[in-house]
């Protein structure tokens, strides 16, 4: 352990502090509330009693009601805090920075597999900087798992069909626990792994020593060409399919009105479901790729789609 609450594990992320405070602060006023409430429970049980014989029951006092409203108000007031509190963390922590690196995560039956903008690949095991930010886009292969990392106070839902993300600024050198915190199977809990926090000049040389000698952008690319997507989405290519170049975080405008943000739920819905979200102004030929490939190629293919740089003006 070290710093923050005593009975709670060791932080070691940006926001694992704050998260330990509100807690903290959580637990102390709800427990406040609950010994204020026993406490004059308690007194009016002894005071009130049927023997004793002190206290005149004869008679109607008037009520006074600015105990009860400010009782009511005082504690709405305090939990209203802890309320904005708690939201405002919440959506700071699905705003990742601009700067942080990406790094995709498939969740299958029964392990975590990992891989890195520059083709690094893992097993149960995830490589970090310390103080340098990380997005991970995260789906899973079969049934839902759980990505949770108690050091980082952080823990995320995967499910099958659908991106998640998570993302997190590790501030302390050191490895941490990785758990599955979703029954997912007879081996669920042998699906655990480790964070291995390392400074920067250590995180360098383990990208260096785990090389395979090509990103995953370019894995994509490779499939894609031989998948045929070329054949349409290519500049040269004479059938009217949409430029993939500078896609990624653009707004397209769909067939029948409204548009939708090309992220990385939308270019997966793309190759898996062409129909279900298609672009204005382009015939339906896009064929599925649902049952073909596996999300490791999917991640591939995304990579290497995010990867395209803009199409010059």
């Amino acid at each position: 352990m070290n710093g923050g609450i005593p009975f709670l594990p060791q932080s070691a992320s940006s926001v694992a502090g704050e998260f330990d405070v509100l807690f903290a602060a959580l637990l102390a006023i709800a427990l406040a509330m609950l010994g204020l409430v026993f406490l004059l429970m308690f007194r009016f049980c002894a005071h009130y009693r049927r023997s004793n014989r002190a206290v005149d029951r004869t008679g109607r006092e008037k009520k006074s009601w600015h105990w009860e409203v400010g009782w009511t108000a005082g504690s709405l007031i305090v939990f209203l805090g802890l309320y904005a509190w708690g939201a405002d963390l919440y959506l700071r922590e699905h705003r990742p920075p601009a700067e942080a690196t990406d790094i995709y995560v498939v969740g299958k039956q029964w392990m975590w597999k990992i891989e890195h903008l520059d083709g690094q690949r893992e097993i149960n095991a995830l490589h970090v900087a310390v103080g340098r930010p990380v997005r991970l886009v995260m789906a899973s292969q079969d049934v839902i798992h759980g990505f949770f990392v108690p050091a980082f106070r952080l823990k995320q839902d995967v499910v099958p069909g659908r991106y998640v993300t998570l993302w997190f600024d590790p501030d302390r050198i050191g490895v941490y626990r990785l758990y599955c915190s979703q029954f997912c199977g007879t081996d669920h809990a042998a699906m655990d792994g480790m964070v291995s926090v390392m400074s920067s000049g250590d995180f360098q040389k383990w990208l260096a020593a785990n090389a395979t000698g090509g990103s995953l952008a370019s894995r994509g690319a490779a499939l894609f060409r031989r998948l045929g997507c070329s054949g349409c989405h290519a500049p040269a290519s004479g059938v009217a399919a949409p430029d993939l170049a500078g896609l990624y975080g653009r707004r397209v405008a769909l067939r029948g009105g409204g548009a939708a943000l090309a992220d990385e739920g939308f270019i997966r819905d793309a190759i898996l479901e062409p129909a279900k979200r298609p672009p204005a102004g382009y015939p339906t030929v896009m064929p599925s790729f649902a049952g073909q490939l596996d999300e490791e190629q999917i991640v591939a293919l995304l990579a290497y789609i995010k990867a395209l740089p803009r199409s010059p003006q």
